[in-house]
């Protein structure tokens, strides 16, 4: 028997307390970074989404589209206004965001997701009023914040063989459009799911400590005390928020990695060492 073959045999072997572990449990993977642009990260990643839903676990989807949506908006010659470093999203800009969110990055994902075998179903919060929303900052326009989850239709798909992917789109009680942040989104779906993990998918490796080293397994309360003292910082402290907001909501944690890693969210559910900062309580 050629030595590759029993590699394999014992890597599944060993995978076997992790799989009954999640069996049955919801994961909501918040898909992002230069893992949506590169080939081989897409093709990855949409495998290992459908081997956890063949293994019996519930992956839920959400995905952003940042530089998807700056690409078009300048394709078409759209102007944008600043402010505080974000762009106002006005209602020419949502009508992009929307298009390329919903109608492109969403559908390439359930695309590939069904060219691996699985059975997904791209939608968006407007749908089935899965996100209600309402402004967030008028300074930045059309910018929401979920203000409740409506989560039935996700739960239809969960108790089937589907696999629900979500754009990061909502809108208010009057039906006015919005666009949110995905790691918020992924945040609260998660936590109206009552999921067992949520993984957010990033370019980094996970949380590091003031030496530059990745801490595998953080508390809440350690998380705060390194924000506070600037260790968390930048682009990180976002994902970190949503971490916490998740876990104080009732996910049972929350973990950051990185997405261009090849298989990284089989090597973060199934395997002893994980990837990744895992957050909890």
């Amino acid at each position: 028997m050629k030595r590759d073959s029993i590699a394999t045999a014992t890597t599944l072997s060993e995978a076997l307390p992790y799989l009954q572990r999640y069996d049955g449990a919801i994961v909501v993977i918040k898909f992002g970074g230069h893992a949506m642009s590169d080939d081989a990260s897409f093709a990855n990643f949409a495998r290992d989404v459908v081997l956890m839903k063949q293994c019996n676990v519930h992956p839920v989807v959400v995905h952003g589209g940042g530089p998807a949506i700056n690409e078009m908006l300048e394709k078409l010659d759209i102007k944008s206004e600043f402010v505080r470093g974000k762009r106002v999203t006005d209602e020419a800009t949502m009508e992009v965001v929307e298009m390329v969110l919903a109608g492109r990055i969403n559908k390439k994902i359930a695309h590939a997701l069904n060219m691996e075998g699985g059975k997904a179903v791209g939608l968006t919060g407007k749908d089935a009023n899965l996100i209600i929303c309402e402004q967030a900052d008028p300074a930045m326009g059309l910018v929401g914040k979920p203000t409740k989850i409506n989560p039935e239709v996700l739960t239809t798909f969960i108790n089937s063989d589907l696999i629900p992917v979500v754009a990061p789109i909502g809108m208010d009680h009057d039906g006015n459009t919005y666009n949110i942040n995905g790691d918020t989104v992924a945040g609260a779906i998660a936590a109206a799911l009552n999921a067992d993990r949520l993984l957010l998918l990033t370019d980094v490796a996970g949380v590091k400590d003031a030496s530059g080293n990745v801490l595998t397994e953080i508390t809440a309360e350690q998380v705060r005390a390194l924000t506070q003292d600037g260790t968390i910082a930048g682009g990180m402290i976002p994902k970190t928020e949503t971490a916490l907001d998740a876990i104080n909501d009732g996910v049972r944690a929350v973990v950051i990695l990185d997405g261009r890693a090849p298989h990284a969210v089989l090597l973060e559910l199934f395997t002893e060492h994980g990837a990744g900062s895992l957050i909890r309580a």
